[in-house]
């Protein structure tokens, strides 16, 4: 190869870097001769669309019987300042076959730099590939080498390699190398069993080998092995260490003149090469965010591939000398400079062309006999995809928009009514603002971002209605006996947080339809303060028999009565919209559960903690009035500091044969659990295995504050269940579970089946015991049989406004004996006369009219008792 042939082309920062030889002689008859590199730095310029150059270098070397030659040249980093700059790997040849290697910088200012040298009996021809130090890596009979700036010396890796096909950065790893080497069959196994194919296969794999910590990388992080035959080179597109696994994602060209797509080890599309021989492949990503596979053959050709929905050719050359990848036009995005062959013009850089295959296209001749069209009607079928998809994206933004607003409008209305809620508690007085101020704020925020509506709430009642109204009622509302809570608590039990609220007795007994809210104390904007929740009421009495009846069942089928809910509100209490567990005797816990993961979000949470029920007045008709009445309990304080150290965690330990849990530790176990009865009758053998299960295989110990319950300390799912055994007789029992799920209660029954007789009959109750029913039964019954009275049979009822009986008589009958009265003509005319206006009375009485209003209420109530009542009975049934 001549000098002037020697020619090396590099991108650097945008512009092309062009590395020459050049002879000098010195004076005539001299033997000693100066090899000068040169290097001219040539940038694109978008007026003239012509490569002018900016500047140039030179670096001279004696070559008195020296052959010296480019090997290759590259960017790499410059381990002593960080600082990626180009380097060039030179050749010198000697007589005695000893050859020379040198590896120069070249700095801004165009000054070469000597990096290191170094020397060896042979020549590098195999796989010779420069990268980060800088460093040398090259492969000799089978055997890696390498040398960096730092060493200054060659090393020898402990690998054997076929071939390199990459050599690049891996994050967590270095340097490493990926090559191909003979695989490493089982000893076991005998190498003549395996067919020809299997050999063709399996006789090679892939390896990676990391340059600073010498370990060797499983190939199948990259592809499978049994693509080590054919794949000629690789280029990793990403790579990151991901729950200490290795991803990579790359492309790989073969001898069989394909492209192929892996991710995380695994194929994932393929394209057809349109030429022969592939040698090289490097990516480029342009303007729109298209990712490029540019492959360069060894007959001169080159093509890109395009990866969208598959991969596909997109355009193809020939007669290319070569391709460089960077921003030549300084728009921000990497395009391709194709340099082609042309016999007939000696200057550099005249005949080439720049391109991203979209929108931008500069090219020396417009001309251009390279081109060869990929696909017909390709960049056309793509501009009319691109206007639709356009299209598309605009109505799509349309829709986005109105979302944005009606939601923003629920929103607001959300956060004015939890304001308005706070304020009623607070018992100060919440005023909606104007139609005027909405006008002002409108204006207002118009102004200061035309683009976004604004929806005002305003009041929808009389701006000079009388404000005070409503204080009024909330001062009334909120008047309650001052000490009527015992005890406010919370506690964390898994991903629940538990709020109790414990109630005296006479306060208690006077409410119905008791629940709590739980109320953000903090002004988020963006979130409603009102936080979901379920309530339940738990009463613990001294023996603590936990078995409530939740008051959220459904409406026996029997009886299904037609009301009007809209006329009564008293008569929601009926199908409440919270699940309630309510006890006769013992103070009574208001609880409140609600997830724990989403008040973590804030980090440090005050709520509120609000009471909510139904206030009991007794008149003297006997009939009861109920008032809504809210109370603030007061707060409660919640963060991840108190939640990591364990301050709210139940805490249940055993202390010589007993649970030592707090009433409120096991209030809150009983929340968040699921309540499950069984009937356990057996005819032939008594119950006294169910006891000794419960103490010995189910490892339970009873509370301390309660006996009759024990608390399950056995190891898994099962730990925590809370277990009630009640023996009605030696051959029949009430089993009680409280367990966190249903999984928790097939493991608890399937261990109680091999302890029970085999004649033993388990029936699940569907609420509560049989013998708790009964008395609630009877209390519904008296209740109902109250009503009936007090509505329809009491003295107090005729007298009641808007009943109207038939006339009265005028005159008064003397109450004389009946015998008096028959002794005379005039006594027996009156016994006559009075016995007609009885008779006329009755006949009145049996024609009786009421108001509708009072009809209506009296026929709801009785109504409200029947169904309760039915509704238990529909449980015993």
């Amino acid at each position: 190869m001549l000098l002037g042939e020697q020619e090396q082309f590099l991108s650097y920062n945008g512009e092309v870097l062009i590395f020459q030889l050049s002879k000098t002689k010195h004076a005539k008859g001299a033997a000693d001769t100066t090899i000068n590199l040169c290097v001219r730095r040539m940038a694109f310029n978008r007026d003239t669309k012509l490569f002018v150059q900016k500047s140039s270098g030179i670096f001279s070397m004696s070559a008195s019987h020296l052959k010296i030659e480019i090997i290759c040249c590259s960017c790499t980093t410059d381990s002593r300042t960080g600082i990626i700059l180009p380097c060039v790997l030179m050749k010198k040849k000697k007589r005695n076959n000893v050859v020379k290697y040198l590896l120069l910088l070249l700095h801004s200012s165009n000054q070469f730099e000597k990096s290191f040298h170094f020397k060896l009996d042979y020549e590098l021809k195999e796989d010779i590939r420069l990268f980060a130090g800088p460093s040398v890596l090259w492969r000799h009979a089978n055997k890696l080498f390498y040398i960096s700036s730092d060493t200054c010396t060659v090393l020898s890796a402990p690998v054997q390699l076929s071939s390199v096909v990459w050599t690049g950065e891996i994050e967590d790893e270095g340097t490493v190398v990926l090559g191909v080497r003979t695989a490493c069959l089982p000893e076991s196994e005998d190498e003549d069993k395996f067919s020809a194919s299997d050999r063709a296969i399996w006789g090679s794999e892939f390896l990676g080998y990391t340059i600073e910590t010498q370990k060797m990388l499983t190939g199948t992080f990259f592809m499978p092995h049994a693509y080590s035959r054919v794949v000629s080179s690789v280029y990793v597109c990403r790579s990151r260490m991901l729950k200490k696994q290795l991803r990579i994602s790359l492309v790989a060209i073969t001898r069989k003149n394909q492209l192929i797509w892996f991710q995380d080890g695994f194929p994932k599309g393929v394209c057809e090469l349109p030429y022969e021989k592939p040698r090289s492949v490097k990516t480029a990503v342009t303007s729109s965010n298209d990712l490029l596979f540019i492959v360069s053959f060894a007959s001169g050709n080159t093509c890109v591939v395009q990866r969208r929905d598959s991969l596909q050719v997109a355009s193809k050359w020939q007669k290319v000398k070569s391709v460089l990848v960077d921003d030549f036009i300084g728009s921000g995005n990497e395009q391709l400079l194709l340099l082609f062959k042309d016999d007939s013009n000696t200057e550099v850089l005249r005949t080439f062309r720049i391109t991203d295959l979209g929108e931008v296209d500069y090219a020396s001749d417009t001309n251009c006999e390279h081109d060869v069209p990929a696909a017909e009607g390709l960049q056309e079928n793509g501009l009319l995809t691109v206007q639709a998809l356009e299209t598309r994206l605009q109505a799509g933004c349309t829709s986005v928009r109105e979302l944005q607003q009606h939601l923003g409008l629920k929103k607001r209305v959300i956060l004015e009514s939890c304001r308005a809620l706070i304020n009623l508690v607070e018992e100060r007085t919440h005023i909606l603002p104007t139609a005027k101020e909405v006008k002002c704020r409108r204006e207002y925020i118009s102004l200061l971002n035309p683009a976004e509506p604004f929806e005002g709430l305003v009041s929808l009642w009389d701006d000079v209605e009388n404000p005070h109204s409503l204080s009024k009622e909330t001062s009334s509302a909120s008047k309650v006996p001052e000490h009527f809570i015992e005890k406010l608590w919370q506690r964390v039990v898994g991903d629940s947080l538990v709020v109790g609220v414990k109630l005296t007795e006479s306060f208690y007994l006077s409410l119905r339809g008791v629940s709590l809210s739980l109320v953000m104390e903090q002004d988020f904007s963006s979130i409603s303060p009102i936080i979901k929740c379920q309530n339940k009421i738990i009463k613990l009495n001294e023996a603590f028999s936990a078995l409530a009846v939740s008051s959220c069942q459904i409406e026996p089928p029997p009886k299904k009565m037609k009301l009007d809910l809209h006329s009564k509100n008293d008569l929601k209490k009926v199908f409440p919209k919270r699940c309630s567990r309510v006890q006769r005797d013992g103070a009574k816990t208001v609880i409140a559960v609600t997830k724990l993961s989403p008040l973590l979000a804030f980090h440090r949470v005050c709520c509120i903690v609000l009471l909510h029920a139904k206030k009991q007045n007794h008149q003297n008709d006997g009939l009861q009035e109920s008032k809504k009445i809210t109370v603030r309990c007061g707060k409660i304080f919640l963060s991840l500091e108190d939640i990591s150290s364990g301050k709210y965690s139940v805490k249940m330990l055993r202390d010589n044969s007993y649970c030592t849990g707090s009433m409120e530790d096991i209030l809150a176990v009983l929340a968040v659990s699921v309540r499950f009865s069984f009937q356990i009758v057996s005819s032939n053998y008594t119950l006294t295995r169910v006891n000794s299960w419960l103490l010995g295989e189910m490892e339970c110990t009873p509370f301390k504050e309660c006996h009759d319950n024990i608390f399950c300390h056995k190891a898994g799912n099962m730990y925590g269940t809370v277990f009630n055994w009640t023996l009605k007789n030696p051959f029949e029992g009430v089993l009680m579970l409280f367990c966190r799920n249903l999984t928790v209660l097939f493991q608890c029954l399937h261990s109680l089946t091999r302890v029970l007789p085999p004649s033993c009959d388990v029936k699940l109750l569907r609420s509560g015991s049989k013998g708790v029913l009964t008395e609630q039964l009877a209390l519904a019954l008296e209740k109902e049989m109250i009503t009936l009275r007090s509505s329809f049979f009491s003295k107090e009822s005729k007298a009641e406004k808007g009943l109207t009986w038939g006339n009265e008589p005028d005159e008064k009958i003397s109450d004389a004996p009946v015998a008096s009265l028959l002794d005379s003509e005039e006594g027996v005319q009156q016994f006559r006369k009075k016995l007609q206006n009885e008779r006329e009375e009755s006949v009145l009485s049996m024609n009786q009219t009421m108001n509708g209003a009072i009809y209506q209420e009296i026929a709801l109530k009785i109504a409200e008792a029947q169904l309760s009542s039915d509704m238990i009975v529909w449980r015993l049934s």
